[in-house]
């Protein structure tokens, strides 16, 4: 079954490499944890996963006024960012309250 799931790898590969050996490493990564990164630790303190979730939607925003290769490279860019809100997430699941409706 997990052959049907191949395509979702490769594009979660493709936004493994741009953050790890690519524009995240370069701009970001200080030898670091991607955890330990202010990707994920300046969402620990304003406590809260909104700037990432608000880079996630600029992104997917401007990747529809760019070219393919372009466009692209800004969706992988959605994928690590909101990687780094699901990792803040899971780090700070006891502090969070479930929302009530």
């Amino acid at each position: 079954m997990a052959g049907n799931y191949d395509s979702l790898k490769k594009v979660l590969g493709r936004a493994y490499i741009r953050a790890s050996e690519g524009k995240g490493k370069e701009r970001h990564a200080d030898g670091k944890p991607f955890n330990q990164q202010p990707i994920v630790t300046e969402l620990h303190a304003f406590k809260t996963p909104a700037p990432a979730l608000f880079q996630v939607r600029k992104k997917a925003l401007e990747s529809m006024r760019l070219s393919a290769d372009r466009a692209q490279d800004e969706l992988l860019d959605v994928i690590v960012y909101a990687a780094a809100a699901w990792l803040y997430i899971e780090e700070s699941k006891s502090k969070i309250e479930t929302p009530t409706n």
